[in-house]
């Protein structure tokens, strides 16, 4: 589906050269759930923004679906992601005016695609939301705007999921059903790729990638155990190898 091949990355910081993918091989196949963990700085946001169409690598190559995305043009890339690829991330991003129905179909206007109101409430009914359409996000508790953040990144039918520390603001309890959400939507066949510190999330992965310092430095595959508490420890374990 996605394959990334010698990817580099280097951000100008004045005259310094900042690294932040360092010789990237990664291919990412239809129907994964993949997590991406390490440490704040180790690229794990620049390498999602990539996989995303949201930035092209200074150097090396990237496939989505047999097309070379690094020399596409920003009109097509654009097309790609509205087509393609749904983001979620840490902050929601809800305009405070319009509500919860509105929100989810705000991608649509965007595309001037039509807006199917059946479409738009059965993805508010698949986040636990239907009691809440007429709602602004002002009414809703932080894991409420995420589960409609969830819906609006679902509303172009995208083939992959790209989610950035989706749990990241939010308390134990709606960090597990968005977790159980985003398995659902991978068990549904949609493609999950996650950046998270959350071990609990992580150990829902099929692969469990782990960047340090621009490079991938561990990687696994989830066992066919369904012990979640002894994928956590390998999560921990993956991070603590590639020191």
């Amino acid at each position: 589906m996605i394959e990334l091949e010698g990817v580099e990355k280097v951000y100008k910081r004045g005259s310094e050269d900042v690294h932040a993918l360092r010789g990237i091989d990664l291919s990412l196949s239809r129907n994964e759930f993949v997590s991406i963990i390490g440490p704040s700085g180790s690229g794990k946001t620049t390498l999602l923004q990539i996989l995303g169409c949201l930035d092209t690598p200074t150097s090396g190559s990237v496939r989505f679906d047999g097309q070379e995305i690094d020399r596409k043009k920003e009109s097509e890339l654009v097309a790609i992601r509205r087509k393609k690829i749904g983001f979620i991330f840490q902050q929601f991003y809800l305009m405070p005016g319009l509500s919860v129905f509105d929100n989810v179909a705000l991608p649509l206007l965007f595309s001037k695609s039509a807006v199917h109101r059946d479409h738009i409430l059965s993805l508010i009914d698949t986040v636990g939301l239907s009691s809440r359409v007429s709602h602004t996000p002002g009414q809703l508790s932080g894991g409420e705007m995420q589960r409609v953040a969830i819906a609006r990144a679902l509303v172009n039918n995208p083939e992959i999921i790209l989610a950035d520390e989706p749990t990241g603001n939010l308390d134990s309890d709606n960090s597990a059903r968005i977790t159980e959400l985003l398995k659902s939507l991978h068990d549904k066949g949609i493609t999950v790729v996650m950046v998270t510190h959350n071990n609990d999330l992580a150990a829902k992965a099929d692969r469990i990638i782990v960047l340090r310092d621009g490079r991938i430095t561990a990687e696994q595959v989830a066992a066919e155990s369904t012990c979640e508490q002894q994928n956590i420890k390998n999560s921990e374990d993956l991070i603590m190898a590639s020191s």
